[in-house]
């Protein structure tokens, strides 16, 4: 007998993809877009393993096949999943091959689904490695780190069976009230869109899809709001919010992720000019646009229904539901004549693409760790991340690195000893063996060395009782390490929403002051850590301070400043060692702030990149930060000579040249230096002009003593803006070209653009 056309893997796919949807019914193909089911409602504990549930069974049944399937191997206090009754490795692939079996066992077309995990900083599953959160991915400004662990979580995901890894890559921090600044890689586009390329390149290694969340513009909400409106106007979107999704279309991402804010009065996943016009036909996009959860419901509000809400989103360029009943009724709406059959047809054909190209038809069966061999240890790559972003943020008199002839340290704090509060939101239940940092530096210091530690106070509130003890501690000792900042950790009690994010009220859930849903209208440390520090810095012990945290906390001036100040943001699991080896000089910190520290709430925003309208302040503070983004010290010195330009005249249409700055280490001590590369336009184009944008990055280690050279190889990617027709385009005018440490310590060379042929040489 001779098989279907689409049963053929000799075929081309688009081939393939014709011949079986010629032949599926209506129903059929509406159960291609729908990704109603929590993944943990589809199997129960039964024994020693697992079965598959009457509810699993019967949404196959529903639409004779299941387009994808979200979260089987999920676990974490929302879905209620732990390790009592959820799936471990070993069991989770022998679910999702019992998935898979039965789709194809008991549908007509014998059609593998989808299998959709979250990897949003390594796989949110039981036994699933946790890397450090985004924020902590881009303060290290290294891609090749950060590709080479994405392509070992991924190949966890896909080792149990998994196809599809949902993951933040597109929100910008530019408001850091926003309780989901940890999963964005920073404050800026450029920076954010290596990132993307290096997330996308990682997981592709080891054969798993990326859906890149959020398009588009989540990160602009007002007031740093979870899922509240933006006041984007389309210029905006195109320079800030757009740059990280371009990088990951043209890197081969499978889909993206419509976003839950609106843009220009439509939610992103209504938003056809988003979906289709923008994402399909400029930029030609072949992948899947899937709803965030619930996003299709919500416009029921719009519509007035559930029919005409799903239709809605399909026609504005949705493919894939996520939790949505609205989406399981496009069948009636193409009845109803709200959408065309076309429509579907065209989102159907998107999803049987990725299930072709995937190879779900010749291989729908989990390929075990055999399957990903050779792939990194992303257990041991998250840590060098976490080392990688530890970031010195102040430092006076010499205390670090700490010494170990040191006879005493007091590690103080209530972020000292917790494995929970420094691995972020989205994770799953941890089996024990994390390292804290009260923990890595025990480990770190030389026999007889004395470490004693008190938590202090605690995470939230202004309970100051436990405060004396702590003061305590530090009196008698040389120096006192104070570990502050926030928490991302979930419980039992925490409250959720229909999405899974976290329900905030008058005040915050189960301590957590970062996550999904726990915004911030004050950015400073709660009143207990601060009082905390001014007692502690108040007894004259050397004090550094260290901030586990998932956003930036503003720094005010301090009346008792700290000696150093250090950001680890949240440096995952084993973070403590990563933490104690910068403490105590085994590892330079090399770690650059990917987003501005503020000194309060009230200057927001404080990115760098903002207009160029040369205000001048406000009157009763400044308006620059307290760090500037890219900043962050080392423990040597070094100087940067002025950027050399090969030409200083370049044509618009073919604008190629190389910049070159000379960097000397003039300190005892080797130097990670990542040395930045900013564009400032000083005259022309036809918009106004951001006051400087980054544009280029390099990473050199200099020796004391020793120079090196820092080579930047310009071209139209470099010197692109948005023009008037929002597109990019290099146009005429003057730049400079600036080189330094950080955004707030450059030095520039002029560069004119002009329309004619002529280069200097």
């Amino acid at each position: 007998m001779t098989l279907p056309r689409y049963r053929d893997p000799a075929a081309p796919v688009p081939d393939r993809v014709r011949d079986l949807l010629g032949r599926m019914t209506l129903a059929e193909k509406v159960g291609q877009v729908n990704q109603r089911m929590y993944g943990w409602d589809a199997y129960e504990h039964a024994g020693e393993g697992h079965r598959l549930t009457d509810a699993f069974r019967a949404e196959v049944a529903a639409f004779d096949g299941m387009g994808a399937l979200y979260g089987l191997q999920r676990a974490d206090a929302w879905s209620g999943v732990g390790f009592a009754d959820g799936l471990d490795a070993r069991d989770g692939a022998r679910t999702a091959a019992d998935v898979q079996q039965h789709v194809m066992d008991h549908t007509r077309l014998g059609i593998p689904v989808l299998l959709v995990e979250e990897m949003p900083h390594g796989h949110q599953a039981l036994d699933g490695t946790v890397l450090p959160v985004n924020l902590a991915v881009g303060a290290t400004w290294d891609p090749d780190l950060y590709a080479d662990a994405v392509a070992g979580a991924a190949a966890e995901l896909r080792a149990r069976g998994a196809h599809i890894a949902l993951v933040s890559a597109l929100d910008l921090v530019r408001d850091p009230r926003w309780g989901r600044s940890e999963e964005c890689f920073a404050e800026d586009p450029y920076l954010a869109a290596r990132m993307t390329e290096a997330l996308v390149e990682g997981a592709r290694r080891a054969g798993v899809a990326v859906v890149l969340k959020h398009f588009a513009g989540q990160g602009a909400t007002v007031g740093g709001r979870n899922s509240a409106a933006t006041e984007l106007g389309p210029r905006e979107l195109h320079e800030v919010h757009l740059a990280a999704a371009r990088a990951g279309v043209a890197a081969g991402a499978a889909g993206v992720m419509a976003a839950y804010n609106e843009f220009d009065g439509l939610p992103c996943v209504a938003n056809r000019y988003l979906l289709t016009d923008l994402l399909r036909t400029e930029w030609g996009f072949e992948g899947v646009v899937m709803a965030d959860g619930t996003a299709v419901d919500r416009l029921v509000r719009l519509t007035g229904d559930p029919v005409s809400a799903g239709a809605l989103a399909l026609d504005a360029g949705c493919d894939l539901s996520l939790w949505d009943a609205s989406f399981t009724r496009l069948g009636e709406a193409v009845e109803r004549g709200l959408v065309s059959e076309s429509a579907l047809d065209a989102a159907v054909a998107r999803v049987l693409t990725l299930k072709f190209r995937l190879g779900l038809f010749e291989h729908p069966l989990p390929p075990g760790r055999s399957g990903t061999a050779g792939l990194p240890d992303p257990a041991e790559l998250g840590e060098r991340i976490g080392r990688a972003s530890v970031t010195l943020l102040a430092h006076e008199g010499g205390v670090l690195p700490l010494s170990r002839a040191v006879r005493r340290i007091a590690v103080l704090g209530p972020n000292a000893d917790s494995v929970a509060q420094q691995i972020g939101d989205y994770t799953a239940p941890q089996r024990p063996g994390g390292i804290t940092v009260l923990e890595g530096i025990r480990a770190a210091v030389a026999p007889g060395t004395e470490v004693v530690h008190d938590r202090g106070c605690a995470l939230v509130g202004d309970d100051v009782s436990d405060v004396p003890a702590a003061v305590a501690l530090a009196a008698g000792s040389d120096v006192a390490v104070l570990v502050l900042g926030g928490s991302s950790a979930r419980s039992s009690d925490t409250v959720f929403d229909a999405n899974g994010a976290a329900v905030t009220g008058a005040g915050t859930p189960s301590g957590m002051t970062c996550g999904e849903g726990v915004d911030l209208a004050d950015l400073a440390l709660p009143p207990a850590q601060r009082a905390l520090l001014a007692a502690v810095s108040a007894t004259g012990t050397p004090v550094v301070v260290v901030l586990v945290q998932g956003r930036p906390h503003a720094l005010p001036d301090l009346d008792a400043p700290a000696s150093a100040v250090l950001s680890a943001w949240y440096p995952g699991p084993r973070g403590g060692r990563a933490v104690a080896d910068v403490l105590f000089g085994d590892a330079e910190p090399r770690g650059r702030l990917p987003v501005s520290v503020p000194r309060s709430a009230a200057q927001l925003p404080v990115y760098y990149n903002g207009k160029d309208h040369r205000y001048r302040g406000y009157v009763d503070q400044g308006a620059g930060p307290r760090h500037a983004f890219g900043h962050g010290l080392s423990y040597t010195s070094v100087t940067y000579g002025t950027p050399r330009l090969s030409h200083s005249c370049v044509c618009a249409r073919d604008p190629r040249l190389t910049c070159r700055v000379t960097v000397r280490n003039t300190g005892g001590r080797a130097a990670e230096e990542t040395v930045q590369l900013y564009v400032r336009r000083l005259s022309g184009g036809t918009s106004w002009p951001r006051v400087r944008e980054l544009r280029g990055f390099v990473r050199l280690s200099i020796a004391p003593g020793d120079e090196a050279e820092a080579v930047f190889e310009v071209g139209r990617d470099t010197l692109a803006s948005v023009g008037r027709d929002l597109r990019l385009t290099v146009e005429p005018g003057v730049v400079e070209l600036e080189t330094g440490p950080a955004s707030d310590r450059t030095t520039g060379v002029r560069l004119e653009i002009t329309d004619s042929a002529w280069n200097e040489t």
